[in-house]
């Protein structure tokens, strides 16, 4: 007997979270506006439990199978992330943190008070203005964090496009690396271990067009790779989650996602400020494999649409 489109429908309404699930698993989302979707894969995995009751209910066992296997793929692309490793013995503890200030809006004395209470020894900053710098001066900074690397936005750019590092160790080797934003980079000294390449990462967003998405890609790629002589890490906003293909090609080139490491990979970083969703993970700190990873929280900030990520690190030693 032919199938009729009654028969059909259970197959439809599988086909776009079997397309989902292909994507994710393969790593070939290419372009717009496939890339900005894939950050939604966690509400994929969330919903794809609709078709599959549609099938059973409609008793499709095609359609039944093929929501399965899509519902299996996503969830283990979602779940699969989480996981933790051993800290090295005898390693150097460091603490650091970073946060996205949304165009210079975030409040700099709470700010100031989170590195107080975290005791942190690094941050690095995204989206500092110099209204911002100011306040955060204002409000002490200095007094914690004295050394610092601080890039304000290039002629063109729109004044959130600066960027900071801030440090209760001397710098040296201050640059910039290359990108649609101002991602400023030093050399932490840190006593009793190998120096500390810092990135304040700030990717542009893949989300409106495929140039956008282009130029994502490049900045991505331009992120400097690990290296024998320093610890590189690279901390900041990088508008990309685990189910982008190109983040994954970051980490495979030798780093380690800190909140997957601690076992907090599902912890969300950004949700729109008026909005209750969705909520993203696209706020990252990346370190050598050679580093150890105690302990990943994160913190509401006022005035941003970002949560600040705090991470307790294990040098090696020097």
């Amino acid at each position: 007997m032919a199938s009729t489109p009654r028969d059909l429908l259970p197959l439809a309404a599988a086909t776009p979270w079997a397309v989902w699930a292909t994507l994710r698993a393969t790593g070939t989302e290419r372009g717009f506006p496939l890339v900005p979707a894939l950050s939604f894969t966690p509400y994929a995995a969330l919903t794809s439990v609709l078709p599959l009751g549609f099938a059973v209910a409609r008793r499709s066992a095609p359609a039944a199978l093929l929501a399965g296997v899509a519902t299996g793929a996503l969830t283990t692309a979602v779940l699969g992330r989480r996981g933790t490793r051993p800290t090295p013995e005898g390693a150097v503890p460091f603490r650091l943190g970073t946060v996205n200030l949304l165009h210079g809006r975030a409040d700099p004395a709470g700010l100031v008070a989170l590195v107080r209470r975290e005791r942190l020894d690094a941050l690095a900053l995204q989206e500092v203005t110099p209204e911002a710098e100011a306040g955060l001066r204002a409000a002490g900074i200095g007094d914690l964090l004295p050394h610092d690397h601080v890039v304000h936005a290039r002629p063109g750019n729109p004044p959130g496009a600066g960027g900071a590092v801030f440090s209760r160790t001397p710098l040296t080797d201050r640059t910039t690396v290359p990108g649609r934003f101002d991602q400023p980079r030093a050399v932490l000294e840190v006593p009793g271990a190998l120096g500390v390449d810092l990135t304040a990462v700030h990717s542009q967003p893949p989300a409106g067009s495929p140039a956008d998405v282009a130029g994502w890609v490049a900045d991505l790629e331009a992120l400097p790779g690990p290296g024998a002589d320093v610890v590189r890490v690279l901390a900041g906003d990088y508008n990309a989650t685990l189910d982008h293909a190109g983040f994954r090609r970051l980490l495979a080139r030798g780093y380690v996602d800190a909140a997957r490491a601690a076992g907090q990979a599902l912890t969300t970083t950004w949700t729109p400020q008026r909005l209750p969703h969705p909520r993203l993970v696209i706020d990252h700190v990346l370190v050598d494999h050679r580093v150890g990873v105690r302990a990943v929280r994160v913190h509401r900030v006022a005035g941003s649409d970002h949560r600040a990520v705090v991470t307790e690190l294990s040098l090696p030693p020097r």
